[in-house]
């Protein structure tokens, strides 16, 4: 049988980020490459009309065709970006029929960033799992209610649908798209060849947790905030909390609950894991040593953290992110 590429079609619309676009393709140009002998992948932009797209840096990009012209038997993968601007297309019809049409067509469908309110409001992420950028995640769920959002993730995978969280997290998941379509050693080869030295799952968080704390958290649980964050291997059970802070432990919980939308408990385990995350990266210490540096009591409670957390345990989490030039320090 003569070799055969994929069809990819890459939806975009005037005012995306043209790197919700630009980054899949280059993707997917790489695996191309590297197969060769007519393998890989054969990428169409497709845009409402037809016309070319101008991001919302000012840049063009030309479209091979518009959405209407697209034949959905032939996608094997329909990839839909993102950017700030995207409710100003929320509402175009031409969109929303076009994606229904041609993700009933398709193998998978998947979306970049904000791509995803696009697949809500076409009703292809109704009782799914998905994600987007995190600045969006509460708005998804307000809007799509049917859809069930996990604001922590680089991407979520749910049967043939794939949403991505920010522009470069559509490379991860363009990424994973290729391993499994063609191994993991082909995956590898365009990580190299496009210098994405770390592979990132899909359960690895959007953000590290120390920025994420909101800047509108008032006294006194700005001070045990910032405690936790300081110190994370510190006794931080509900009642030192409470007592550092002034308050009952009830009142404790309200105040988490009230300002940062999460209890005591689960906000330090998430501090410790980042910690761990960063000594995982960035020294060969072993794990008995990161856990016991870190506040777990030990490596097995330091697993389970993150496996609930990031969804891979820690010595899995090194295998694929300590960097090349990780050093034994001091825990």
């Amino acid at each position: 049988m003569a070799p055969s590429k994929r069809q990819v079609v890459l939806v975009g619309f005037d005012g995306m980020q043209l790197l919700n676009l630009v980054g899949p393709a280059e993707m997917l140009d790489a695996a191309t490459q590297v197969l060769g002998d007519g393998h890989g992948y054969r990428v169409t932009i497709a845009t409402p009309d037809g016309a070319p797209v101008r991001g919302s840096a000012g840049m063009r990009i030309a479209a091979d065709k518009s959405i209407a012209h697209v034949r959905p038997r032939t996608v094997d993968t329909l990839i839909v970006g993102g950017g700030m601007r995207v409710g100003e297309v929320a509402g175009d019809q031409r969109l929303s029929s076009g994606l229904q049409r041609i993700s009933a067509g398709a193998r998978r469908t998947c979306s970049v960033c904000t791509g995803a309110f696009l697949l809500a409001g076409a009703g292809l992420l109704d009782g799914k799992a998905a994600t987007t950028h995190w600045a969006f995640c509460a708005e998804l769920a307000r809007r799509h209610p049917r859809v069930a959002v996990e604001p922590d993730r680089i991407f979520v995978r749910d049967g043939a649908t794939m949403t991505s969280a920010g522009s470069t997290a559509g490379m991860d998941l363009t990424l994973a798209l290729i391993e499994e379509d063609h191994g993991p050693d082909v995956a590898r080869a365009v990580a190299r060849w496009t210098v994405m030295f770390l592979q990132r799952p899909g359960g690895q968080s959007q953000f590290s947790e120390r920025l994420a704390l909101p800047a509108t958290v008032a006294s006194p649980l700005r001070q045990v905030l910032d405690a936790v964050v300081a110190e994370p291997a510190a006794d931080h059970r509900l009642a030192q909390l409470a007592k550092r802070a002034a308050v009952s432990e009830r009142h404790l919980r309200r105040l988490f609950a009230d300002q940062t939308a999460t209890t005591p408990a689960r906000f330090v385990e998430r501090v410790r894991v980042e910690a761990a995350r960063e000594r995982l990266e960035r020294t060969a210490a072993p794990i008995e040593t990161v856990a016991t540096a870190c506040g777990f009591g030990s490596p097995e409670t330091m697993r389970r953290a993150f496996l609930r957390v990031l969804g891979v345990g820690p010595s899995d989490y090194r295998a694929r992110f300590r960097s090349a030039g990780s050093v034994d320090l001091a825990a």
